[in-house]
């Protein structure tokens, strides 16, 4: 076990394993598994905004659960990126009420203003595209996205190119 501590505090900066003991003081010790969603939070955080396999393990190894357990909770959960991420996340809501106010048009017109497709990063890595989402739950204001989780409601390709060109 001493190896696996040695590992962990290689991969787990100081800074993220004291944002894990705080979120592990609000839990009952014999259910440290309870923090795996702020713990893989602040890992991410840490890790220019996103966690690989090797993050997710060490995680677990200081949790003491499954890795298989911070495996299934990171790719349950849309907000893990489990690959490199450009600075802005675009999360955009195609669910049935985007869809109907025109979600379509606002992933065309985003995938055509940056050219690049959903999934993709710009080359400059500025930009990510993330996969569409199910719901944002934001049904009356759609359609809508969010940046690095900053809500844009009642979008049109005008607003989506104040709101982009704001960003940079």
């Amino acid at each position: 076990m001493a190896e696996t501590n040695t590992q962990v505090s290689d991969i787990l900066s100081a800074e993220v394993r004291e944002e894990i003991e705080h979120w592990l003081k609000k839990f009952p010790a014999e259910q440290r598994q309870s923090a795996v969603i702020p713990a893989l939070t602040a890992a991410q955080e840490h890790n220019k905004g996103y966690l690989s396999t090797e993050l997710m393990d060490a995680v677990a190894d200081y949790l003491g659960i499954s890795r298989v357990t911070t495996y299934e909770v990171a790719t349950f959960y849309s907000m893990y990126n489990r690959a490199p991420v450009g600075k802005y996340v675009i999360n955009i809501c195609t669910n049935i009420s985007c869809m109907l106010m025109g979600s379509d048009t606002v992933v065309g017109h985003l995938e055509n203003k940056l050219g690049i497709k959903l999934g993709e990063t710009t080359a400059d890595g500025k930009f990510t595209l993330k996969i569409e989402e199910e719901c944002l739950a934001a049904c009356a204001g759609g359609p809508m996205m969010a940046i690095n989780g900053h809500y844009y409601e009642k979008l049109s390709p005008a607003r989506l190119d104040e709101i982009l060109d704001g960003l940079e």
